[in-house]
């Protein structure tokens, strides 16, 4: 029997920050074409008037999407209205999905994570996407976080045909103790596909690079995927990874770098 494959990505787009954000849009839309991923967890994503950006991305470019927030950071207080959170973008249907209220003793509001399942040709294909806190400070909560994300991608319900992808801007380096728990049951797609060990997802030489949010995050890989096998006997390898997020016509589309992998497995 062939193989099933599923290109998967994460991205941080940056909500409505930095200088000229609307600039920055055709740009993300570009990316997005140029990368071609079956799948997509999209983090810092503006949802207002209406309608949000992962709809628009999705209506571009022949996707389906599901918004859920509030996530990390918070809107500024002026946006108006303009909401912040997460989102899933899939080539196939969204079959179903939950919006599970993350721990956070040390915020005044309930970050979300946001659980997928779209309808892959193999089967239904499980997605956890988040967004973790970035608070140094707070760095109880990063890591009740983390085994929170780790507990959703290995909840029994999830097992099946096809591999369960924990995907995000997790705020903390593969193998910081915040995503210990992760990396005890999980595998990161990063390293399995051979990718470099110095890559990084938040530079510090972007124009607008957060320099105060210090060395654990800064000139890290903070962005990943993960992923398990969706039953016992599976075989799950990853055929390649990159990163995205050039600049486009001389404007950066985010601030973040995405994260792209290639996975295989038997069915």
């Amino acid at each position: 029997m062939a193989d099933s494959v599923v290109r998967a990505m994460t991205w941080n787009v940056w909500w409505r920050f930095g200088p000229h954000w609307r600039d920055r849009q055709p740009g993300i839309r570009e990316t997005l074409t140029r990368v071609g991923p079956d799948v997509v967890a999209l983090q810092e994503v503006w949802a207002g008037d209406g309608t949000t950006q992962a709809h628009e991305l999705a209506d571009a470019l022949g996707m389906h999407a599901v918004f859920a927030g509030p996530s990390y950071p918070t809107a500024p207080a002026d946006a108006g209205g303009v909401e912040l959170g997460i989102a899933v973008l899939s080539r196939w249907p969204v079959l179903e999905h939950e919006a599970p209220v993350m721990p956070a003793r040390h915020r005044a509001w309930d970050p979300v994570a946001l659980t997928v399942r779209v309808d892959h040709p193999a089967g239904p294909l499980p997605i956890v996407a988040a967004c973790l806190d970035y608070g140094v400070p707070y760095t109880d909560d990063r890591i009740a976080q983390g085994a929170f994300v780790a507990d959703l991608a290995t909840d029994p319900r999830f097992d099946g045909p096809c591999p369960v992808l924990l995907m995000g801007d997790l705020n903390a380096a593969a193998d910081s103790p915040v995503l210990r728990s992760v990396g005890d049951v999980l595998t990161d797609a990063w390293t399995a596909g051979g990718g470099p060990a110095d890559a990084v997802t938040l530079p510090s030489t972007h124009p607008s690079a957060p320099l105060s949010a210090g060395p654990q995050l800064v000139d890290q890989r903070i962005d990943h995927i993960f992923f398990r096998p969706g039953r016992e006997d599976q075989h799950v390898s990853v055929d390649a990874v990159r990163l995205a997020g050039d600049a486009v016509d001389g404007v950066y589309p985010s601030d973040h770098r995405a994260v792209v992998a290639d996975l295989r497995w038997s069915e």
